[in-house]
């Protein structure tokens, strides 16, 4: 099956099999099985980790994220120069061409960024709101200006993508969003939606033409399935290997595991209205310390985790090394509920998705199991995350399982989305349902005018302590870990990234 999958690509790109051995061909190509597929081929059109990873091979950002720390390096900008709190200066390097052969100018950066505030073919619309204007110098240099600061604009730059704006407008935007034309390494070729994408690699690609020639990208979301593929060779890279069956995959000598330490974090959301049980600090105190973390890395994660005591991971500004768990102690938890006047405990549900992070019902499961044994009769309500997360935007949960890792490695942006005080037409608290507490709001808007970069990084670092022990308005559980796996066959060299994409300039064979 894989022959045939190889010769009919190189019918396809090479218009030709003359001269070509299998075992070239494969060299060339590979198979790649993640767990999520790709919403649209809109380079902005979704921020979920699935689709920006598949948009990173088509489509090039201003700057781009290298190495096992992610570190930010340029792209489509050689340089950038950020003179005062609201601008930002980009230098564009030259000589780089769309798919097209369309030439790659200011005024596709202009274009780009003007598109991100339509929501029709965009999900980075607070980006695009915050932009005051966007002044173009010459063909190779252009100007931004925010309405206000934004500390880490640079910083999201590597999953903004650059589109070419004359195709662009020439086509409707049903035509946009399943063919791209971008500036990336690898040029699209077909993509039967549920099924699989397929991409050749960028022969003139402005760093240089990538080694694995052709890709053909399957996303299968059910874990088993995605096992079998890979164990009957079907695959030749897969991402997100079930925990419960690592020990299989370690024991087949034809495969190989890769892992790392996932920069996600996993933890449950709380509101604080008045006059519910949970406005009480000692409540949440109570929850906290009634969840044995431990056992759920040991029995659900398989060891496949690592205590979390705040949501930001060590290279992200504002993560904060003095925190610490709280302990396990379903003693004290009692203690507090009764001194909180809940000694009988109190109703309420725990909603959270069952098909979007690693283990994520089970872990739902344990902590309801967990609650009820303190006295607090807890209801799960889990389901696809397709339904879950647009339940979360639209405020309908004041308890929720969740996880993040903050894209930017600046968690100030990410304070905008999960804690400040929701307020829909400012764009603020976007996935805070139910959380608000003033003096935090403050504090975080405080962050945007300070220039002295430690100075930020020690009130992010305070905000968060305040987030995670003074207030308690999330219970952190743990950050996963990146399980792949390839044939070990096969001479395949990869090095997973901290974002957790896959990016095929970055794969040999």
């Amino acid at each position: 099956m894989k022959r045939t999958f190889i010769l009919l690509l190189v019918g396809i790109f090479m218009g030709t099999l003359s001269g070509l051995t299998g075992q070239a061909i494969g060299a060339s190509s590979i198979v790649v099985v993640v767990d999520s597929p790709p919403r649209t081929m809109h380079p902005n059109g979704s921020n979920a980790d699935a689709n920006l990873s598949v948009m990173a091979n088509f489509f090039d950002g201003l700057l781009q994220r290298k190495g096992s720390q992610g570190k930010l390096v340029p792209a489509l900008a050689v340089r950038y120069e950020h003179p005062d709190l609201l601008t930002w200066k980009f230098y564009l390097r030259k000589g780089v061409r769309f798919h097209n052969g369309n030439p790659f100018t200011a005024e596709d950066v202009k274009f780009s960024f003007e598109r991100l505030s339509n929501p029709e073919v965009s999900e980075f619309i607070n980006t695009g709101k915050s932009i005051a204007s966007i002044d173009i110098i010459d063909d190779y240099t252009v100007v931004i200006k925010t309405k206000e600061p934004i500390q880490w604009f640079a910083n999201n730059l590597h999953q903004i993508y650059m589109m070419d704006k004359e195709s662009t407008e020439a086509r409707d935007q049903a035509e946009v969003g399943v063919k791209p034309i971008g500036t990336g390494a690898y040029k699209f070729v077909e993509w039967v939606k549920g099924s699989y994408l397929r991409a050749m690699a960028n022969e003139d690609y402005w760093e240089g033409a990538p080694p694995i020639k052709i890709v053909e990208l399957r996303a299968i979301t059910e874990s088993s399935t995605r096992f079998a593929a890979l164990v009957s060779g079907q695959a030749d890279l897969v991402s997100g290997v079930p925990v419960e069956l690592y020990e299989k995959v370690a024991q087949n000598p034809k495969l190989e595991l890769v892992t790392r330490p996932a920069r996600r974090a996993i933890f449950l959301a709380l509101g604080n209205e008045p006059g519910s049980p949970t406005a009480d600090i000692r409540v949440r105190k109570a929850m906290y310390m009634a969840i044995n973390e431990d056992e759920i890395i040991e029995k659900i994660m398989r060891g496949h985790a690592a205590p979390a005591a705040q949501i930001p991971d060590p290279p992200t500004i504002g993560y904060n090394p003095t925190l610490k768990r709280l302990a396990y102690n379903p003693e004290m938890a009692r203690k507090l509920l009764k001194e909180a006047g809940y000694e009988k405990g109190f109703d309420i549900t725990l909603a959270g998705p069952n098909d979007r992070y690693v283990q994520d019902e089970k872990i739902a499961e344990a902590v309801v199991k967990y609650l009820a044994k303190v006295g607090i009769r807890c209801k799960l309500d889990v389901k696809p995350k397709s339904i879950f997360f647009p339940e979360v935007s639209e405020g309908k949960h004041i308890f929720y399982l969740f996880g993040w890792f903050d894209g930017t490695y600046d968690m100030g942006r990410s304070y905008f989305k999960l804690i400040h005080t929701r307020d829909r037409e400012k764009g603020l608290g976007e996935w805070n349902v139910a959380f608000s507490d003033p003096s935090m709001d403050l504090l975080l808007a405080s962050t945007g005018s300070i220039v002295d970069q430690d100075k930020r990084k020690k009130v992010l670092q305070d905000l968060n302590k305040m987030t995670m022990i003074d207030k308690i308005a999330w219970i952190p559980l743990h950050y996963q870990q990146d399980i792949y796996a390839i044939q070990k066959g096969e001479g395949i060299k990869f090095n997973p990234r901290p974002d957790r994409w896959i990016v095929y300039k970055e794969i040999s064979k």
